[in-house]
């Protein structure tokens, strides 16, 4: 579905200095996403540190920006073979906007990309598989910060 109600939407690589608002989108978006998502276990301070030294400063990260009228609505951040984030601002989530940024992934990744997603995300979920992403492995979460329960899923080009 396109993005309503607002104005036209680009998507450009992110620019160096833009590591604290992008930081600050996720935690915003981290919040919302309760109880789909395990509260985030950092603070925003930690969140913003994390973003620019190993995101924005560190070697291998794309960051994709959905933005309107200069105003960042979403991103996506991309190694060369996985998706390790999508973002959408919480009160613009089901305008079109994930699946926009998703649409640059799929474009940049010709041969595919991986991603891990919390089992109880079933939104973003159902998103990837209307992608055509299918699961490939579940975990219990012992692998990861939050201790939840995850799905590692794979979009592979014909």
């Amino acid at each position: 579905m396109p993005p309503t109600d607002l104005p036209e939407i680009t998507v450009r690589e992110a620019m160096p200095d833009e590591w604290a608002r992008l930081a600050d989108l996720y935690s915003e978006a981290r919040r919302a996403a309760v109880p789909q998502m395990p509260p985030a276990i950092h603070t925003d301070e930690e969140h913003r540190e994390y973003y620019r030294r190993h995101v924005f400063e560190g070697d291998g990260h794309t960051v994709w920006v959905a933005e309107a009228a200069g105003e960042p609505l979403g991103f996506a951040v991309c190694t060369p073979t996985f998706l390790d984030g999508l973002y959408v601002r919480p009160d613009l989530k089901g305008q079109g906007i994930g699946s926009l940024l998703l649409d640059v992934v799929d474009a940049t990744h010709p041969d595919g990309y991986e991603l891990w997603v919390f089992e109880s995300n079933l939104g973003a979920r159902r998103l990837y598989e209307r992608r055509g992403l299918v699961e490939v492995e579940r975990t219990d979460g012992s692998g990861n910060e939050e201790g939840c329960p995850d799905v590692r899923m794979a979009r592979r080009p014909e």
